[in-house]
């Protein structure tokens, strides 16, 4: 195994079994506080009603005093403890999740709750989406925007160059600047206790309110106010006859018709400010995180991290307006405070003030909490797997594709042999014929795998990758469909003939196409003539491909075009089983296993094809 993955993991099992040191002390210690509350309450209470029977009520008072003072410093020492468990806890689940995600160990891998929009049967083909998929592998997202944003990012068959560079640079920044990436995921764990429901409060928020009819509302009842408080001091001071009762009167009438808005747009400010204080650890981190020497992640983070616009001014100015609104759920506290000024209308106003800059400001937030969230599943996908590299998408590149200790990230690593590979120069074939179980399927999977990676701005399963930005096209698993009345053969022969219309379309990015068993579905001879038909057609156009196939006749096609490049894997019986060793070699496979496979399993074979 790599020395440098090594040390990885054995550093995140150290931190596990360091956490779980702390943990344990800590929760027994907030075991003994729980009862020590009770007595602490109980104590108090026994101690105030005997020191008031025995002695007077004075002294009672003062024990009681005392009782619940102390009461109160134990319940803050233990809320201390519970916030250092609770933190503690989460930790170990982030270094446990690291430690499963390094190990493959998928049983302790939560499913991922969303899939890609697929390209074609690009998703399926590569187990880039669904259960033990290379998006549940990497998935550590803690919301479902964001785990929507892995999936589409490594689901893409047609890659913008400038994508790919501006989020490797962002993952590089991350990978090196890990304890931002543990930060933040702890706080939108803490934050994510209860699904977050920023997209649909966006939408609350953007429907229409009573904004309007606030314009004039808000006036008039500032005037019935006002002359409701002049007419007061005139009869009191001034002599004047009681009129105040009819400008009440008419306030009142005018308060109570408008009631039913002004209580709407008043709990809307309720709804902003719960919502907003689950987002205000993560913003507040986000604002105020040094990230001077990390340029794209401050690019990133620029719409948090305004000076002008900064969201904690506006959670401030949020949390202000709430205990305004908050004064007022007193009936008599509200309705001293309605008559002596126009409470609900000012802060109706106030609310609609908010919603309107929240509605401007909360996308933007969203946005970058989300892709930070995103970007930081890959950036620990980097972390745990520290011997994979960055590879350079480049137009120039030539070869037009080389791989060094090229693998797959879905095998563990102890099993996952490495290969090398190139395309040298657009319209190239490489016809890879080997054994049955023999690793061809692997292969074609893992160049595929490794570009997806590339595009999402993660890093490869190789220790030197190169490559042009190709379009993906995949014909691997090939399935019928009873509900459209496709057979496995019509399916099959379709998403070749899309592979035919890719090659041909006006795009500056060339294609490479994987295509796995050509022509299953159909009879020896016809398969034969239709391979080799579709090859013809396939080569010299703009793009490369990598066909897998047990037709070893396919292989005489590279005497005849020299686009055509063969390459095999091999195996062995050794001891009564079938040895494999997943290395690619040049030249067609020399071998084949399909009746060794049927001998050792017992099936009837003729004995002079042995």
């Amino acid at each position: 195994m790599n020395t440098l993955r090594i040390a990885r993991q054995r550093a995140i099992e150290q931190q596990i079994e360091r956490l779980e040191r702390r943990l344990v002390p800590l929760q027994h210690l907030s075991n003994r506080v729980s009862w020590l509350r009770v007595g602490v309450f109980i104590a108090g209470i026994a101690g105030a009603w005997g020191m008031g029977n025995q002695v007077n009520a004075l002294a009672g008072w003062g024990v009681l005093f005392f009782g619940l003072l102390l009461f109160a410093v134990v319940v803050w020492y233990h809320r201390r403890l519970e916030h250092w468990i609770s933190t503690f806890t989460a930790w170990r689940a982030i270094r446990s999740d690291q430690l499963a995600r390094m190990t493959h160990d998928w049983e302790q891998l939560p499913l991922p709750s969303l899939t890609a929009a697929r390209a074609f049967s690009l998703a399926l083909d590569l187990d880039l989406t669904g259960p033990r998929s290379l998006h549940q592998l990497i998935d550590t997202t803690q919301s479902r925007q964001a785990s929507r944003l892995v999936a589409d990012w490594l689901s893409q068959n047609h890659p913008a160059l400038e994508q790919i560079h501006a989020r490797q640079n962002i993952v590089r920044e991350l990978v090196a600047f890990t304890r931002f990436g543990d930060r933040f995921r702890l706080a939108f764990r803490s934050a994510l206790q209860e699904p977050l429901e920023g997209e649909k409060l966006v939408l609350w928020l953007s429907a229409a309110f009573q904004s309007q009819r606030l314009k004039w509302a808000l006036p008039i009842a500032t005037v019935l106010v006002a002359l409701n408080l002049v007419l007061v001091t005139l009869n009191v001071w001034g002599g004047l006859p009681a009129y105040w009762i009819i400008s009440l009167l008419f306030y009142a009438a005018f308060y109570f018709l408008n009631q039913s808005w002004l209580a709407a747009i008043l709990g809307a400010l309720s709804r902003m400010e719960t919502e907003l204080d689950r987002f205000s650890a993560i913003l507040d981190y986000l604002e105020q995180v040094p990230l001077d020497s990390h340029a794209h992640l401050a690019r990133l983070c620029a719409p948090v991290r305004d000076a002008a616009r900064p969201p904690s001014a506006y959670l401030r100015q949020i949390k202000l307006v709430a205990i305004g609104i908050g004064l007022r759920s007193n009936p008599v506290l509200g309705l001293a405070l309605n008559l002596v000024a126009p409470w609900d209308f000012v802060f109706a106003y106030l609310t609609d003030r908010c919603r309107v800059q929240v509605v401007e400001l909360l996308p933007m937030w969203l946005r970058v909490c989300y892709e930070l969230d995103a970007y930081v599943a890959l950036a620990n996908f980097a972390y745990v797997n520290p011997e994979y590299v960055f590879p350079d998408i480049t137009l120039d590149a030539a070869p037009i594709l080389i791989a060094k200790d090229l693998g797959h990230p879905l095998i563990p690593h102890a099993q996952n042999v490495r290969n090398d590979f190139a395309f040298n120069a657009p319209g190239e074939l490489a016809i890879i014929t080997g054994s049955n179980m023999a690793g061809k399927s692997t292969f074609l999977k893992s160049v595929g795998v490794d570009l997806c990676l590339a595009y999402a701005g993660a890093p490869v399963v190789a220790t030197h990758f190169r490559a042009r930005p190709f379009r993906l096209h995949t014909c691997i698993r090939i399935a019928d469909s009873i509900t459209d009345g496709f057979s496995y053969f019509y399916a099959e022969v379709k998403c070749l003939k899309r592979l035919l219309d890719e090659l041909e379309a006006k795009d500056t990015a060339p294609l490479l196409y994987l295509i796995d068993e050509i022509f299953r579905g159909t009879n020896n001879r016809e398969r034969l003539l239709g391979s080799r038909a579709y090859i013809q057609a396939l080569l010299g156009a703009r793009g490369v491909g990598l066909l897998a196939t047990h037709d070893l006749e396919l292989a005489g096609l590279a005497e005849l075009r020299a686009q055509v490049h063969n390459y095999h894997f091999r195996d062995d019986v050794s001891a009564g089983k079938l040895v494999f060793d997943y290395k690619i070699r040049a030249g067609p496979c020399p071998t084949t296993n399909a009746l060794k496979i049927m001998q050792m399993e017992g099936l009837p074979i003729p004995a002079d094809k042995i």
